[in-house]
């Protein structure tokens, strides 16, 4: 590099946050490490024992890694916006009978939107991060998050909503790498969580039971969670009495506890009516996807004019299908697949691909 830019690396104790930071200074950049501390209970040993990205053991780690690399490391508080666009969000989100992906909202909102901030304000030129994801300036102009390296772990489905602006000044290091290659790289680096597992779960339900954390939370919200409701198939009969919505999604066949004599499956959850609607595996497949709130990347709005092919995908670990993306009169977009795809649920991302780039996404509402 003709002058040294300086990048703030977000890490959160892990592995591939902390590779990220060696390549970065390998590379030659000025690496400033930073953790966000998001976790909002103030009892030290509680939010010690949480880990993942928002607990005090993320923070010993991330400053172990800093001082290994000799950078200087630093903790800011973004517990205000991580509850309000991610811990907030999620519960009403699920009070309305979808189920939420909070883990895009914490990336578009606090750890771009926030951090990017606060980081050109100290005078920083790049954000980075460990995810594995690369991003590419498209012969148009138009900046788009690229598939890494490795399908196994790619997290471009998670970043589709990032902004033009936010992605001119994002750095992936990793994504040029293979999970087993990152932790090759930490051991010969001598860096001390070479071998630290992968954080799975919700950081902020890290046991794993959404509906109790949610009749905790939407009080302190003013809001007031549904109690239990009937259990309905599609002739309208009443099967059963469900536990409360915010106990369900989309495909659900578990702890549903009717016995129907065959696997049954959630098709529908109505807050309206404070119903959950049963039916066969065949009742959740669909060809038609739509979603509202959409974010254009690689794609810019202006050029979407017609029906385009991509590959789309519905959740996360959904390995993408083939599909037609057209935009609805009311600025939705709708993708027909070319075959049906499994329970499409509302309140999850649906991320369409062109050639490996991330064209946009939006959030699922049919």
């Amino acid at each position: 590099m003709s002058e040294k830019k300086t990048v703030v690396v977000g890490m959160s104790g892990g592995v591939d946050s902390s590779v990220a930071a060696y390549l970065l200074k390998e590379q030659g950049y000025n690496v400033i490490g930073v953790t966000m501390q998001i976790w909002q209970d103030e009892n030290p040993l509680e939010a010690a024992e949480n880990g993942g990205c928002c607990g005090l053991s993320a923070v010993d780690d991330a400053r172990r890694v800093a001082n290994h690399l000799g950078i200087p490391y630093y903790v800011m508080n973004f517990k205000k916006e991580f509850k309000e666009n991610v811990m907030d969000y999620f519960v009403c989100e699920y009070l309305q009978g979808r189920t939420p992906n909070p883990c895009i909202a914490c990336k578009r909102y606090v750890k771009w939107e926030s951090l990017l901030k606060r980081s050109m304000e100290i005078g920083a030129d790049y954000i980075a991060t460990g995810h594995y994801a690369r991003v590419d300036r498209l012969p148009g102009g138009r900046f788009a998050v690229k598939n890494s390296v490795t399908a196994a772990k790619d997290q471009t489905y998670a970043l589709y909503n990032l902004t033009q602006d936010q992605l001119a000044h994002t750095l992936f290091p990793v994504g040029e790498y293979a999970k087993d290659q990152i932790r090759e790289i930490a051991a010969k680096a001598g860096l001390p969580v070479a071998n630290k597992p992968d954080s799975q779960e919700i950081c902020f339900v890290p046991d794993g039971d959404y509906a109790a954390f949610i009749d905790e939370a939407a009080p302190l919200l003013g809001k007031q969670v549904p109690g239990p409701g009937a259990f309905v198939n599609s002739k309208g009969e009443i099967l059963g009495t469900h536990k409360g919505i915010t106990h369900y999604t989309i495909g659900q066949r578990r702890g549903l506890e009717i016995a129907a004599g065959h696997r049954i499956f959630v098709t529908g959850i109505h807050p309206e009516s404070n119903r959950v609607m049963l039916g066969e595996n065949e009742d959740i497949f669909t060809r038609e996807v739509i979603c509202e709130h959409v974010n254009y990347m690689g794609l810019a709005e202006e050029d979407f004019t017609g029906p385009i092919s991509v590959v789309a995908k519905i959740r996360y670990n959904h390995k993408g299908d083939l599909g037609v993306i057209e935009k609805l009169p009311d600025g939705r977009v709708k993708c027909t697949f070319d075959a049906p795809v499994r329970a499409a649920t509302p309140g999850q991302a649906m991320v369409f691909y062109k050639d490996g780039f991330v064209y946009g996404g939006g959030t699922i509402c049919i």
